[in-house]
């Protein structure tokens, strides 16, 4: 099973992303899959919802507050710990699978840490990367990959630990870079600074989990955030043909693929069309309100800065993919994902 998360990858962009890629609508490789459903995105308070409410919802099947990782709706923001909640990762752990989190941000941030840790702060950088080494199923996840190590290191500090120290006490080396990792690792973890090669670390992650004769859970996120059109457009195309790329490497009647965001943007197509390129005005536009945040004019589209409240697409192939249909709350993902396989949830979590 692979979860393909855009972040802030709503509907908007995923259009936009088509257009400016190819100049057509509809022209994404999971614009073609069959099964298809709209996700409410909605919090257990808010209509709009973060990334770690967001994801929570989606991989343990219950709605929390904005800010809140894998932890119940009992739970107060940065003061009162809630019900921890039981992951689809874990899950998998518990019945001995493979796992593995991939990300081009920062590993510890709300999307990847919802997989395999809980904590009342998305901001706990330091707590959530230390259940990397305390799993509470199984040995935890295997295959981590991310950025964001000068935050990550920070925050540890605040705890009297480093990641050196963590690698010699759990014995599990914490490698700076992708070229880093031996061969013979079947458990890295990756924590760069910057810029991961979301592709080359897919490929690293399949060749690993796939050794598992039961089968693995496979985590891949891409920042889709468009308050930057460009760089938000580039990265919506390039994950969309890492997903036709591992779309062809599996074997799609043993593996479920699955597509979604977990929230939408405030981008608006307003105008362009065929043989005009989508980002027509763009350097101009930045030319002019250098150092402001001032939402993004250009003649094609309109960008804010903001998460927005509207569905967004679930797109699916594979065992389990009919499941994803109509319009659905995204804790349903959990239960498709849960289905796929056969299992129950706990009644208790």
């Amino acid at each position: 099973m692979i979860v393909f998360l855009a972040d802030a990858g709503g509907l908007p962009t995923i259009n936009a992303a088509s257009l400016h890629g190819y100049d057509e609508p509809q022209k994404l490789f999971i614009q073609s899959w069959a099964h298809i459903a709209l996700s409410d995105t909605s919090t257990a308070s808010n209509w709009v919802t973060d990334s770690a409410a967001g994801m929570t919802a989606i991989v343990t099947g219950v709605k929390t507050h904005n800010g809140v990782v894998s932890q119940g709706p009992d739970t107060i923001r940065g003061k009162q710990d809630g019900t921890p909640l039981k992951t689809v990762l874990e899950y998998a752990e518990q019945r001995g699978l493979s796992t593995g989190v991939l990300s081009n941000v920062n590993i510890t941030d709300a999307t990847p840490a919802a997989c395999y840790s809980q904590a009342n702060n998305r901001s706990k950088f330091g707590e959530i990367f230390l259940q990397i080494f305390k799993p509470r199923f199984g040995d935890g996840v295997d295959v981590v990959i991310g950025v964001g190590r000068k935050p990550i290191s920070e925050r540890l500090a605040d705890l009297g630990k480093t990641l050196d120290g963590l690698a010699t006490e759990h014995k599990r080396p914490i490698y700076s870079s992708l070229a880093d990792v031996p061969a013979d690792n079947q458990r890295p973890i990756v924590v760069q600074e910057l810029d991961m090669n979301l592709p080359e670390a897919s490929r690293l992650a399949l060749r690993t989990l796939s050794k598992n004769r039961r089968g693995y859970f496979l985590m891949i996120e891409w920042d889709a955030h468009t308050d930057d059109p460009q760089r938000g457009l580039d990265n919506l195309v390039g994950f969309d043909k890492l997903i036709r790329e591992i779309a062809s490497m599996v074997n799609p009647k043993e593996t479920l693929l699955l597509f979604t965001a977990d929230h939408s943007f405030e981008l608006r197509s307003v105008g362009g069309g065929r043989g005009q390129p989508l980002l027509k005005g763009l350097a101009e536009w930045r030319t002019k309100n250098a150092g402001t945040r001032n939402p993004v004019d250009i003649p094609a589209l309109r960008v804010g800065h903001s998460h927005t409240g509207e569905e967004v697409i679930v797109a699916a192939q594979g065992p389990g993919s009919d499941q994803v249909r109509g319009f659905i709350p995204n804790t349903r993902l959990f239960h498709v994902m849960m289905n796929a396989w056969g299992w129950k949830p706990d009644t208790k979590q």
